[in-house]
This record gives structure tokens, sequence and C-alpha cells, in this order.
């Protein structure tokens, strides 16, 4: 959808359901990242003990991802109002899950790509269809650290242009022996066990668990049915580098240009913006390249503009980074306390943030950046706004 063409209608989140190392739902979450309480552990799912790093932010007793998941969408519906349950379902739309009034709702999921994506997802279909009527995943997003980000800007696209009237978003990630001893052997993740986003001395990433799902809906057909409105998606952008496989492009362009797209869709101007909860993997050329493209796209409001990471508590989700982040800046808005980015050390001269730092900083501010960047340059940019 045309950044230029006017909404058919404005997308809102109405429900959300998160299950993450710190903790089931959305208050565990906001109280961890609000005063940098970090989840990170040794790992002992699997044997680790061979590996440079051997920490991660892992739920205690996960369940099978595709339970998670499937858990999280429950809450997320209830929240959203949508638990009423008629006498008889219907399990023939066309385009996805029918809710309790009779509007198909698209069921669009991130996942890991590997043998099991199928297998997981068609199990997430068949549990929420026995009690929603989903006649299976509208769409699979496989692309790792934006998947989530993609299929929330569709999701939005989809409401604003008037195709859908509701649409589910789900993602989950569990941290798993092979994924893990990959991003180790690549020396994606931090030596010292600690991720330290935008910090001297950063070295890299950390893992993490989670399940997350989001129930976007157009505004009018919201306040219809009295459903709480938790936050609005007042824009979107998506851009490419094509500059490396897992390298960022190092001026930041390809991000600037997602952050951009979405102001743009918002009719926001940058000054607007009262916080940026960043992509900030610890890794020391994605973050300078993040720091130089928020300078790119706000020049001298960047110097008073609230930046961090809330990877630094949670961890790097991958496929359901985007989602769990999302549900930290939606959270940030509607307490007013914007989370600490963890794992400081002290300042890096070339980036030059004011990052949120010691403790949760308090707010008034109305909009909220929520970035993300993957490995082959792509890059999501979703600008909330308060309910």
């Amino acid at each position: 959808m045309s950044a230029n063409v006017p909404p058919a209608a404005r997308p809102v989140i109405t429900g959300l359901g998160v299950l993450s190392a710190c903790g089931p739902g959305p208050g565990p979450l906001a109280e961890a990242v609000t005063h940098g309480r970090t989840g990170f552990t040794e790992v002992r799912r699997f044997d680790a003990t061979a590996r440079r790093t051997r920490r991660a932010a892992l739920l205690p007793d996960p369940l099978p991802l595709g339970d998670a998941v499937a858990g999280v969408i429950a809450d997320a519906c209830r929240q959203a109002a949508l638990d009423e349950i008629p006498g008889e379902k219907d399990v023939a739309a066309p385009h996805g899950t029918t809710a309790p009034d009779g509007i198909p709702m698209p069921l669009l999921l991130a996942l890991h790509s590997d043998l099991r994506t199928g297998e997981t997802a068609a199990r997430v279909a068949r549990t929420v269809a026995g009690r929603w009527g989903v006649p299976g995943v509208t769409r699979v997003y496989t692309g790792a650290c934006v998947a989530a980000g993609s299929a929330v800007a569709d999701a939005a696209a989809l409401i604003a242009s008037g195709r859908h009237t509701r649409v589910l978003v789900a993602a989950g990630h569990l941290v798993e022996p092979g994924v893990f001893a990959a991003f180790d052997a690549g020396r994606a993740l931090a030596r010292d066990g600690e991720l330290r986003p935008f910090s001297a001395g950063r070295s890299g990433t950390l893992l993490g668990d989670a399940a997350v799902a989001v129930v976007v809906e157009a505004e009018p057909a919201a306040e219809r049915r009295g459903a709480p409105v938790l936050a609005r998606l007042a824009g979107w952008g998506r851009s490419g580098d094509a500059y490396h496989v897992c390298r960022p492009v190092p001026d930041g362009e390809g991000l600037a240009r997602a952050v951009g797209s979405a102001l743009a869709r918002a009719g926001v101007d940058p000054a607007e913006v009262g916080y940026v909860n960043a992509n900030g993997t610890g890794s020391p050329l994605a973050d300078r390249a993040e720091a130089l493209a928020l300078r790119r796209v706000f020049g001298r409001h960047l110097d008073h503009l609230p930046v961090s990471s809330s990877k630094s508590v949670h961890g790097h989700a991958l496929e359901a980074s985007a989602l769990l982040e999302l549900a930290v800046t939606v959270g940030a808005l509607r307490d007013g306390l914007l989370p600490v980015n963890a794992g400081w050390l002290g300042p890096d001269p070339d980036l030059g943030l004011d990052l949120v730092l010691d403790g949760p900083r308090r707010t008034a501010t109305r909009y909220a950046l929520s970035l993300n960047s993957a490995f082959g340059g792509a890059n999501t940019a979703l600008l909330v706004a308060a309910g």
C-alpha cells in the first residue's frame, strides 16, 4: 500500500499475548525491561559446553513451540474480547480464522525455517481451529529477524487497504542447539555472556525464547465491539540493503529508508517521535550502522530522542523478535515508562545516542518506533501511537 493513499481504516492493536524468559504475560516483560532485569542464564537445555558462549534468555520449562504459540494466541484473542464462542464454528472460511462475530481473520505466522516449520504451523492451526475455527495458516513468514515485523506490516496494510477487518499475527522462537551452534560458530554471540547494545566493549548478541501474538483490527470494528485499543499502528516501512549476506550497509541507509517510509505513511514528523526501541543486537558493526541510520532520519532531534534496545533484557528471539519488541513498545507507551538499555559499560563515541540508562525514564510521548534488521539486509520499522 502506498504511503500516499489514505487508509480505508486505521489499524489498531486490540489483543496481545506474550510468553518470554521474563515470564508469562506482558506484565513480567514490562517489569523486566523497565528495570533492566535481564533473563540470561546458563544454557542447560542442550549441551553447550563446547561453545564460546553458553548463555541465553530461556524459559525454565518450555512447551513445544506450537503449543506455546497457540497459548499466546488464546491470550491475545481473550484480551481482544474475541473469546465469546458461538454455538456453530465456521470452519469453511476461505481466508483464515473466523472470529466469533463471523468476520474472517487471517492468521500470519512467523517461525524459523526448518524441516519442522510446516508441522509446527499446522499444529498451531489445528489447535486454534478447535476454538476459533481456523481452516489453516494463511501465511508463514521465515525471514529471520524481520519475519514478525513483516507480518505486522502486512497485517496493517491488509486492514488499511480495506481488504480485511481483523488479522491475527503470531510468532515463536525457542533456543535450540542447531541455531545456537551456528550463531556461536559465526562469532555472533557475545563473548562475555552479556548483551550490551550501543555500549563500549559490546561483542555480540544473545538468543532468547519467545512466543507472541497480536490482534490487529480496523479501528471502527474495534469501536463497534467495544474492544480495548491498546495502541495504534500509525505507520510501517520496509527496505532491503542488498549489501552483504550478514553485514549491514555501513552508513545505515537501508534502515533509514524503512524508518522514513513508516513516518511518511503516518504523516508524522521525525520530531514527534519520543522513543525508539532499537534493533540493538550488541554487534559492533550493526549497532554503529543503526546509530547512523537514526542520525540520517532524525538529525539534531536524535540528541534528545530516548533510545534503548529491549533485547538487552529478553534476548534476541530471531523470528519472534519484532513481535516481542512491539509488545515492549506498546507497554512503554501505555505505562509511560521507557525500557532500560541494559549491559551498559560506557559510551561509544561514534554513536551519540541518548540511551535510557540506570532506570526507567518517564514519557508522555504519543509516538514510538520499533525497529528490526536481519541478515541479508532486510529492515522493518513499525511506528506505534498511543491508543
